[in-house]
């Protein structure tokens, strides 16, 4: 059995994995759920002193999740959420994974595709520049826009208080600017990387924080002889991992890696 890595994305932590750990660990396989470094403790520590999400780096996240797939007896399947789907691009073109998955994936530089609600999604990160050097957290509206605006109110509002944390505002910052700065940045890839193992990318069809637009366009940046593909599920919001149905979509993306898993 294939060991499978799941890096969560911004504004929640590993916790936000909780159903797809249990899931894959009763289908026999090792599963790994790292934290960001700093991100260890749980949620409502995070909230209560957000100090480790406003130091955080790329650099520092990309080196941690590679020493946990060294630590690993076999190359894992990788699957990344969001910020984590950029995540697992990167680790993938640095030569880690037997194959990828990118759920609502934030993009890596390059792609320029920047859709309305997304910028509505991020407006409270990007509204000041000051909060480049901050943690910044979303209110209860601001979450159920961007990550759960297909879930009733009660659903919404239960994740919220579970998952919500704030995002390293440097970060989110960085991945706009580097478009726009001379030289590779923090989230850049090869994308004529032959070596580089399978990569999945997967949207729901209404995601306001990472529409299907911003996946089409970041795997057609993909020119490499490796397999590149993309797959839409209808009705699904950006916190796709906890919405009604995720079993279907982790058993197909699953199984979708398994067959392609160099």
């Amino acid at each position: 059995m294939r060991p499978i890595v799941l890096v969560h994305g911004f504004w929640v932590t590993p916790r936000s994995w909780e159903n797809w750990i249990t899931h894959y660990e009763r289908k026999g396989h090792q599963v790994v759920a790292p934290a960001y470094p700093g991100f260890e403790v749980e949620v409502e520590a995070l909230n209560a002193d957000p100090t480790p999400i406003a130091q955080v780096t790329v650099p520092e996240i990309i080196s941690h999740l590679e020493g946990v797939i060294r630590a690993l007896p076999e190359q894992p399947i990788i699957i990344g959420h969001s910020a984590g789907g950029a995540f697992t691009q990167i680790l993938l073109d640095h030569g880690f994974g037997a194959a990828g998955v990118a759920l609502n994936s934030a993009p890596t530089e390059g792609v320029r595709v920047v859709p309305l609600s997304q910028l509505k999604s991020t407006f409270p990160v990007f509204k000041s520049p000051a909060n480049r050097h901050k943690a910044v957290g979303l209110t209860f509206d601001q979450w159920r826009y961007a990550f759960t605006n297909t879930f009733s109110e009660d659903e919404a509002r239960a994740l919220y208080e579970r998952y919500h944390i704030p995002a390293p505002g440097s970060i989110v910052w960085g991945g706009v600017l580097a478009n726009f700065q001379p030289g590779h940045q923090d989230t850049w890839v090869d994308y004529h990387n032959d070596d580089r193992a399978p990569l999945l990318f997967v949207s729901g069809a209404e995601d306001h924080i990472m529409p299907p637009a911003v996946q089409e366009s970041n795997a057609k940046h993909y020119k490499s002889r490796t397999v590149t593909e993309h797959r839409e599920y209808a009705g699904y919001a950006h916190l796709l991992p906890a919405q009604k149905g995720w079993e279907q979509i982790a058993d197909e993306v699953l199984d979708w890696a398994l067959q392609h898993a160099r």
